[in-house]
């Protein structure tokens, strides 16, 4: 059943033995030469996995507000290319500033703003949470890794990340429910006077 699944999309530029490994899907993401429909690996994001896990009552580990919060920091993070670099590069030397791997006149209005708003979502999430943020939505790190590093107990990852992301969605605007615009405006003047907007 997973295979035909996965014969949908195209694994061009994967192969069709590797394609067979993974848990591939099509999703359409915003580039700066418009919406690009890309094939992605849902087994690799932690996020992924525990949107589809269920708990014990049935439902989903995290939500869905705080999966959108923790993908659109991932897409950030990515867009301003703030990951290390895992090879060599072998671009001409000329120029280019040592550390960072971007001079800043080879960054982009997109990249610029993709590490502001990083910045802006880091902050906003304070010290309690920005790092396991950072870990488990932007650097893919599994909640078991996270807890061995910090020296937590067994399964304390999961209630932390989901405090945090949703200390993030409250960040970007996103709930876990939809809310209409309040009708009225009271104020002290007469408990009969209502100021519509």
């Amino acid at each position: 059943m997973k295979a035909s699944r996965k014969s949908r999309y195209s694994t061009e530029g994967v192969g069709a033995d590797r394609a067979r490994h993974l848990s591939l899907d099509s999703r359409t993401i915003l580039t700066e030469g418009g919406p690009t429909s890309v094939l992605v690996n849902d087994a690799e994001s932690p996020l992924a996995w525990l949107a589809r896990r269920k708990g014990r009552d049935g439902r989903s580990m995290i939500s869905p507000h705080q999966f959108l919060a923790g993908e659109r920091l991932r897409a950030d993070f990515t867009r301003g290319n703030l990951a290390p670099r895992m090879t060599a590069s072998w671009a001409a030397t000329g120029g280019r500033s040592r550390g960072s791997g971007s001079s800043p006149g080879e960054m982009t209005d997109m990249m610029v703003t993709s590490r502001q708003r990083v910045s802006q979502a880091m902050q906003a999430c304070g010290p309690e949470f920005s790092g396991i943020l950072m870990d488990v939505c932007c650097f893919l790190r599994g909640l078991e890794d996270v807890e061995r590093e910090r020296g937590w107990p067994a399964r304390s990852a999961k209630i932390v990340l989901q405090l945090g992301l949703d200390r993030l969605a409250r960040h970007y605007g996103l709930a876990a429910e939809t809310r209409g615009v309040a009708s009225g405006v009271r104020t002290w003047l007469a408990d009969d006077v209502v100021f519509e907007r």
